[in-house]
């Protein structure tokens, strides 16, 4: 007199499925850790570009003023790039000896990607550098 109703004869017991899940995260885990290892990777190779070209412009507007000299646009770009906890970056100064006639002043600074400037070893831009330079006009004196 009591049957069981259609739709529970359809149900499948849960026992072929048991293994389901692990095998899931086994396939999906390493995808997740691949680009959150990947994301850490770019956000601070960004940052160390940003910081590149921020301490450029530093540099050449510590340049730009009378009576400025070379080594203190280096010092100005560098002290940037150390505050960042950046190693090994370098800044150069065109034309090395600023002069009351000199028309601009170019600070180019240099960043390699080592593993001294990530956070964790890079992958992607091992080997690379970090090249960018501002260029601006000299205030005119009267």
């Amino acid at each position: 007199m009591f049957s069981t109703p259609p739709h529970r004869k359809m149900t499948r017991s849960r026992k072929p499925r048991r293994g389901a899940v692990t095998v899931e995260f086994a396939v999906a885990f390493p995808v997740l850790l691949l680009f959150t290892f990947a994301g850490i990777e770019f956000s601070r190779v960004n940052m160390i570009r940003n910081t590149a070209i921020n301490a450029a412009y530093e540099g050449a507007r510590k340049g730009i003023v009378p009576g400025a000299t070379a080594s203190e646009c280096e010092q100005a770009a560098t002290e940037l790039l150390d505050f960042v906890d950046i190693s090994g970056g370098s800044a150069e100064v065109t034309p090395s000896t600023i002069q009351a006639d000199t028309e601009s002043v170019t600070v180019t600074v240099t960043v390699p990607i080592t593993s001294a400037n990530s956070f964790i070893t890079p992958k992607y831009f091992m080997g690379q550098t970090i090249t960018t330079s501002v260029t601006l006009p000299r205030e005119a004196t009267f």
